[in-house]
Order: C-alpha cells, then structure tokens, then sequence
C-alpha cells in the first residue's frame, strides 16, 4: 500500500472476494513532504494515508524497512547506468528487486500466500502450456504489464493485480469514493521517488557522482567537433535540449560515448533504426527462444508497440531484434518488452553497440553518499 489511490482500491476488491488482506507500506526513501497529499510514494505523508485506508478497511497495517536493499539494488544500478552513458528505468529495477523479491520473502515471513499490489495488468494460467502469463490490463490507457515483464514463474502464481479487469482509473477512484477512502481524489505519483525533492534526477546525480557531469565534446557522426557537452548524465538518445550548437537543422544526441566522454548528435532522420541488441532477457511465457519469434516490440512505457522479429543468440540471456520499420531513438538502458497479442513473451535491457564497464569504485562511493541521504533512518526490519 502506496500511499495512492491504486493499492487503496486493490486492498478494497481483495477484501470484497473474500481474502483476509494484511497492508504493508514499503519504507525504502525517507522523504518528508508538508502536504501528505503529494508527498509520492515513499514520503511520510503517504505512509499516513496508508494507515488511514488500512483503517478504513479494518485491515492490519506494517511499515516495513527495504531502505537497505533499495540502495544496494535501485539505486546502485541508477548511478552505475547513469555513468555507462544508459538511460535506466529505476520503477522497472524496484519491481524486480523490492516488491517482488525482498517484499515476497517477506510475505512467507508473515505466512501470506499471495502479494498483491495496484498494477494495473493481469495473471492468467495457461493449462496448455502449463504456464502463468502476465497480461496486459483491460484498461489500456493505464496498462503496467511492461514495467512487470521480468516476473518468473513462481512469482506471477503469487502475484494478485485486482484491478487489471478494470475498465478505466475512473471506475478505481468511484470505488474509493464509495468507500469513503481519503486517497479516492489522490494525484498519481509521477517523479521518480528518490529524487522528488531534489528539483530532479539532474541534481541528485550531481550530488552523489558529480564525475558524472564533465565537459567533453560533442560531434557529429563525422567526427567532427561541434561543440562541448555538460556532463553525459544529463543527455539521453532522442534528445535536443542542452545541445547548444550552431546548426541550420535541429539536431539530436544519436549515441553517447562514455569511454571518451562525448556525444554524437545527427539529424532527426538519423534516429530511426531497425535492429537492436537486448540482454538480461527474462521469458515469461515461454520457457526460452530456441528459433525466430514474431512480437511486437515495445522501447519504452509511453510508446505504441512495433512489429518486430527476436532472434536468438549464443547468450542464452541476449536477443537480436529486428523491427519491421525503423523506429526512433533505441535507448541504452532503457527496457525492450516483446508481446503476442495480449501476453507477454518476455523482455530485456535494450544494449549499446559497444557494451563497457565503469569504474566500480567509483561508483560505490557514490552509493555511500546516496545513503548518506537516509543514514539517520537507516532502521533495521520494521519501522511499526
């Protein structure tokens, strides 16, 4: 329980078909915000409004403590990507390590069957296959089936997304108005969690890898110098701001080089490209890619799916992908989710043409000062 409308909702639709429910916030920023109505998900305003709704529905209600494991997972992988020159999709990375990993240890701690939270998507067995699939929702407007794609198969037969069947986020908040729940008329949260009340992720990579943001040169693809760039964390592929080059056409960063410090930028036509390199795949409904796989491919949360091809590599965890028509700015970092109709198949994390390392040092110590941060709150296990 979030905090926000969502789970408030999920716990209403568990309560009403019979499962005993048990609320738990996840305390994994410390954030304090005056007004507990746009505080996010991780402010102390919303761990409030979770208790109030847990009240509301005589539900017991924990606050539990997944600071540790957030840094040493979502954040660690933040400032690293952030630092290869890549784009990363932290909620992605927070699904994958806290609510559906650290939380799921922590349900069988507390003897709970299942996890449920206010994702709108859904979980479907297939008796053919033997297998559970993940779903987009019926809500397409609000579909999250792509930010769950890397759930495993024990994972999915215990994962419970009540309001996947929902028609539209109007009918969610109805039913919390109808329950007389305070979240019914919630904002939805949409910064990301850890750096809301820093004026951005800029400022807190600033804080925490300030290497990160080096003047280098910016080229174009001739190698030419056009000019200087401020710091490879603060450009993503696709991009025209903070270019700042004389130019008679608008320009965009085409890929980022952060073994040399520098960015390639080209004109709008230059974005689109047909075939990528996807690795970490994690297979949903099928248990691995053994021949050629028809999909439509998706590269990022607010994008339409394009029909493409996954080929199989000799890494069992990479794919090459080739998309029927060139689609714009395939982002390093970013997360490529394949479909088939309704379910999906599986997904990774979309690659650069030349892969490279950072120095991990360099990178601890700037989780050191992220955590640094939440030091005073670092509690150990349950905060109530």
């Amino acid at each position: 329980m979030s905090g926000g409308v969502d789970s408030s909702v999920a716990a209403v639709l568990l309560q009403k078909r019979g499962y005993e429910v048990i609320g738990v916030t996840m305390q994994i920023w410390q954030e304090s915000h005056p007004d507990p109505r746009h505080g996010g998900c991780c402010s102390l305003g919303a761990v409030e409004d979770a208790r109030r709704v847990a009240r509301r529905l005589g539900i017991p209600h924990y606050v539990l403590n997944f600071r540790r494991v957030f840094a040493d997972t979502v954040i660690r992988d933040f400032i690293h990507e952030y630092r290869r020159g890549r784009t990363p999709n932290p909620c992605v990375q927070c699904n994958r390590f806290v609510k559906f990993d650290a939380l799921l240890k922590k349900a069988d701690e507390l003897g709970c069957d299942y996890i449920a939270t206010g994702h709108y998507a859904r979980v479907r067995y297939n008796p053919h296959t033997g297998r559970w699939n993940l779903l987009r929702a019926v809500n397409k407007d609000k579909d999250q089936s792509y930010v769950l794609y890397m759930l495993n198969q024990e994972q999915l037969r215990r994962s419970l997304f009540p309001l996947g069947t929902l028609p539209s986020k109007e009918q969610t908040r109805q039913i919390a108005r109808e329950m007389g729940l305070w979240t019914a008329d919630k904002p939805d949260s949409q910064e990301i969690c850890f750096v809301a009340h820093l004026g951005g992720y800029h400022q807190f990579l600033r804080e925490v890898t300030p290497d990160a943001f080096k003047p280098g040169e910016i080229r174009d693809v001739h190698g030419r110098v056009l000019g200087m760039h401020q710091g490879i964390a603060l450009y993503t592929i696709g991009q025209r701001r903070r270019l700042n080059i004389p130019s008679p056409v608008p320009m965009y960063v085409l890929r980022i080089l952060p073994e040399e410090n520098a960015i390639i930028v080209g004109t709008e036509d230059q974005l689109y490209e047909r075939e990528m390199w996807v690795g970490d795949v994690v297979w949903s409904s099928i248990p691995e890619l053994t021949k050629p796989l028809k999909v439509m491919a998706k590269i990022r949360y607010n994008m339409p799916a394009a029909p493409a091809k996954v080929f199989p590599t000799e890494r069992e965890d990479q794919v090459r992908v080739v998309f029927d028509h060139p689609v714009r700015a395939i982002t390093p970092g970013q997360i490529a989710v394949f479909y088939r109709g309704e379910t999906v198949v599986g997904g990774g994390t979309i690659l650069a043409p030349n892969q490279i390392e950072v120095d991990s040092e360099t990178t601890e110590q700037a989780v050191k000062r992220a955590l640094q941060r939440v030091q005073p709150f670092m509690l150990e296990g349950a905060i109530e």
